[in-house]
């Protein structure tokens, strides 16, 4: 069934640049509040290393840019190693700064193969945040959807996979992600997938929130994010996640996204219709029952009826030709 594609934001892949300047802008303000009197300029992510500045790295290319930010490839000076490197553009004012914390935070915290690796946080003297992240070669999975078409059933088995042991690790983690999508997981030459891009993730208290405000892209929203008052208000926000990761797996295994029909644009209204009112689209004729059932576990509209990331793991359509993975 042809469908069309989503019109959603993503990083616009550009060629190298020409006329970059090989020295970053030096490091000067810290990123967050000291919790100490002697304030650190720069912000190590990673316990295994010392702190990477801007000085230490010359930038190869432009990857991307959009939403704010532009994203280079980097290499650092001394080991050649290569990074990628994200310049956000934002002017740095209190709300700004509301905003990006919560992204800040989860990088430093987070430690799993399944989620990209976060190096060092910066800000330089024109209030720009850097942040230095591994370097996934193979760009996002909607870039490999693209350039490659859809994928077969194993192929999603071993996506689904990894993907399932990162958000397990972050709901572990009291993590909700919130824009779990094709251009939000990145790939490397090894086929290895993790998961990226914290902008609009938050992280749990204690006691839990509804997390139903209306952020992240509406393509991969589940009903309660459009309806929370009908579709279970109390949800636990991590069912939400369970259902992007079902649309995403729907529209590698398929070639295009799947909840519309061809010429319907995905604006907000038609979204909401078919997402919380109107019959979910099926797999394909030919799939496995395995397949099938699996995304009927993400896609239940009530979302105490999804699976869990960790009862996933346990499903036959990610355990029947390998081997449990370490989380």
């Amino acid at each position: 069934m042809a469908v069309l594609r989503s019109q959603r934001s993503h990083l616009n892949l550009h060629l190298p640049l020409t006329k970059l300047s090989n020295a970053l802008p030096p490091i000067s303000l810290p990123l967050l509040p000291p919790t100490s009197t002697a304030a650190p300029t720069e912000y190590n992510c990673s316990s295994s290393s010392a702190p990477i500045s801007p000085a230490d790295l010359d930038k190869i290319q432009v990857l991307g840019s959009g939403n704010g930010g532009t994203v280079y490839k980097v290499r650092h000076k001394e080991t050649s190693e290569i990074y990628a490197l994200k310049i956000i553009h934002h002017n740095f004012d209190s709300n700004f700064r509301r905003q990006l914390n919560p992204e800040m935070e989860i990088l430093r915290c987070t430690d799993s193969p399944h989620v990209v690796k976060c190096h060092s946080i910066f800000q330089n003297p024109s209030g720009e945040f850097g942040i230095v992240m591994e370097y996934m070669d193979s760009g996002t999975l909607e870039n490999v959807l693209k350039s490659e078409g859809a994928f077969s059933e194993s192929k999603v088995a071993d996506v689904a996979k990894k993907l399932l042991n990162g958000l397990h690790y972050l709901h572990s983690n009291k993590i909700i992600h919130r824009d779990i999508k094709p251009a939000n997981l990145l790939v490397n030459s090894n086929m290895e997938v993790k998961i990226a891009d914290f902008g609009v993730s938050k992280i749990l208290g204690r006691t839990l929130d509804t997390c139903n405000s209306f952020v992240g892209t509406c393509a991969y929203m589940s009903p309660e994010r459009f309806d929370s008052q009908t579709y279970d208000e109390n949800h636990d926000g991590y069912a939400g996640d369970i259902w992007s990761l079902g649309v995403t797996l729907m529209e590698l295994y398929m070639g295009h996204f799947p909840l519309l029909p061809p010429g319907e644009r995905a604006d907000w209204p038609t979204l909401m219709c078919v997402v919380c009112f109107g019959e979910l689209p099926s797999l394909p004729e030919g799939v496995s029952d395995e397949l099938k059932s699996f995304v009927e576990c993400c896609l239940q509209k009530e979302s105490s009826k999804r699976w869990s990331a960790s009862k996933l793991l346990t499903h036959p359509f990610v355990c029947k030709d390998s081997t449990s993975e370490e989380q």
